[in-house]
């Protein structure tokens, strides 16, 4: 959970310039979702956090890496 805490920290970092640049990544999202793990620790359901990272956290990683690129 402190991954999502930091990840969004990361995000709330960058300039909006580059997060303009790069919408394809949803950094609202990330942000919100870190503001919901760092906010309401013990009111978070593990299955939905578990779906989050099925389901969008490859998307994100691809979307990164192609950044690094």
């Amino acid at each position: 959970m402190m991954n999502f805490v930091v990840i969004g920290e990361m995000v709330d970092k960058l300039s909006n310039e580059f997060k303009k640049k790069h919408h394809e990544i949803e950094w609202t999202k990330i942000k919100g979702f870190r503001n919901i793990v760092a906010h309401d620790y013990f009111g978070i359901d593990a299955e939905e956090v578990w779906q989050i990272i099925k389901s969008k956290i490859p998307a994100l990683k691809s979307n990164i890496k192609s950044l690094l690129d």
